[in-house]
């Protein structure tokens, strides 16, 4: 399972947050699940800002169910008083049998209608493990068996949300054996995105972990190790994704 901060721009900002890996019987369906927990004094507020990964979201929470979608930018959400969400970050496989067209989803979300799911998971809270049970078992009844083209599609987000080596279109179909147009195809089909658009997500993520956990690291040896063509490149990521340079991403914290 990756970093519990990777994709999150301020983690000093975060609620009480707990990620947990799928049970078995949901590991060809969730990547891992992610359960934040808040309770704000009255009139405080506590403003997430988040680099999704390049992954569609199956979310839980009290007031309903919601599917979304991957993201092509950085969002902010602003909590306030009590709460609490149960998330998975879905693989392709089972994002393939909960919607017929990934890339409708991408920057946006579609409400499900679930609410026993809804009351599963409340009665099971506190106990997290139960929660994630009950999420696991409701989504493997809806997605399971994983097909065929949905294992390769796992393979292959796999392959780009982890591989560092990986930074080129070639790259991956070549590791997984297929045409760079085969996994263009697949990847339109079962997550949205195309697969250089989830190369640099996974990319920027690492980025701006590097930035905010390396003060004295000179931005263009980040950029070089990332494989950027050079530091104003990686400039150019940060601005046109998040909406400020690396510089001003320092400086800030």
């Amino acid at each position: 399972m990756t970093d519990p901060t990777r994709g999150v721009l301020y983690p000093e900002h975060l609620p009480r947050m707990t990620r947990l890996p799928p049970p078995a019987e949901a590991s060809e369906l969730v990547a891992w699940f992610w359960i934040p927990q808040w309770d704000l004094p009255a009139g405080e507020t506590s403003r997430q800002q988040i680099l999704g990964y390049p992954a569609a979201n199956l979310v839980v929470e009290p007031q309903g169910v919601g599917l979304w979608g991957a993201t092509t930018r950085a969002f902010e959400k602003e909590l306030r008083g009590s709460g609490w969400a149960v998330g998975a970050v879905l693989r392709p496989a089972a994002l393939v049998r909960l919607h017929d067209a990934p890339a409708t989803l991408v920057d946006t979300h579609v409400e499900l209608h679930a609410p026993e799911l809804v009351q599963t998971v409340t009665a099971a809270l506190p106990d997290l493990g139960d929660a994630v049970g009950a999420v696991s078992r409701w989504l493997s009844r809806r997605a399971s068996p994983a097909t065929a083209d949905g294992r390769l599609a796992n393979a292959m987000a796999d392959l780009l949300m982890t591989d560092a080596a990986v930074l080129r279109l070639d790259d991956a179909a070549e590791r997984l054996r297929v045409s760079a147009r085969t996994l263009q195809r697949l990847a339109h089909r079962t997550v949205g995105l195309s697969p250089a658009a989830m190369i640099r997500r996974r990319r920027l993520q690492e980025a701006a972990q590097r930035v905010r956990e390396d003060p004295d690291a000179p931005l263009a040896e980040i950029a070089a190790e990332l494989g950027y063509a050079d530091q104003a490149h990686l400039t150019n990521d940060f601005r046109a994704v998040l909406g400020f340079t690396p510089s001003r991403y320092r400086g800030a914290r």
